[in-house]
């Protein structure tokens, strides 16, 4: 499983536990952290490569030490998680990792996920999102991910009129409702999805 990207984001949400999350936050080169998180990082000894945000979670205290690292993007159109990936991507990273994305608000969870498509259409990076059970990856199109048997999986079609699958144990079809793609389980060390649209895929770190 991959572990070291181009950069790192951390969000505000639940800081993370897991042992192949915290590999993800260690290995980065560059770890972007919103504004929202900063406190919990440093807590846990860690100094981020960059803080950005609206500022409005930072105390006045943490503005002025950390004010050489601080990237203030006070415009309300678009979360702290977006603008931070605009930051990274004006920095030229293309392989980004997200990490505490979720927990805490689940609005803001579901939204988080979501933005992943939106994040792989509109800026044509390849971002995944780490929590403390498992990865989230969008997609467009045919693509194969790498797995091993028994592995968990869920199918999330966002968009598209064709969706089948290779290496699940139950054959993907175009799902009506978000709910009727989750449960699946991989059958070997790969699986691939083909369609014509968008989709996100979840997979567990151990297999059932």
């Amino acid at each position: 499983m991959e572990t070291t990207y181009d950069a790192v984001i951390l969000a505000a949400g639940d800081y993370p536990t897991h042992p192949i999350a915290l590999e993800v936050l260690r290995n980065t080169p560059y770890l972007i952290c919103c504004d929202g998180a900063t406190q919990d990082l440093i807590d846990h000894g860690i100094m981020p490569h960059a803080i950005v945000g609206d500022g409005d979670s930072l105390s006045d205290s943490m503005k002025e030490k950390y004010a050489s690292i601080i990237h203030t993007i006070e415009e309300q159109e678009y979360n702290d998680l977006t603008k931070a990936t605009r930051f990274a991507v004006a920095q030229g990273f293309q392989q980004i990792a997200y990490l505490g994305c979720t927990g805490h608000r689940e609005d803001h969870t579901l939204g988080n996920i979501a933005l992943l498509a939106f994040y792989l259409r509109a800026f044509h990076i390849h971002p995944v999102m780490y929590t403390d059970h498992g990865f989230f990856t969008p997609a467009i199109g045919t693509h194969t991910f790498p797995s091993f048997p028994r592995q968990q999986v869920s199918i999330f079609r966002l968009s598209g009129t064709t969706l089948t699958s290779e290496g699940l144990r139950w054959n993907a079809y175009p799902y009506a409702e978000l709910w009727q793609g989750t449960l699946n389980e991989a059958n070997a060390q790969h699986f691939t999805i083909h369609s014509d649209g968008e989709y996100i895929i979840y997979q567990t770190y151990t297999a059932k």
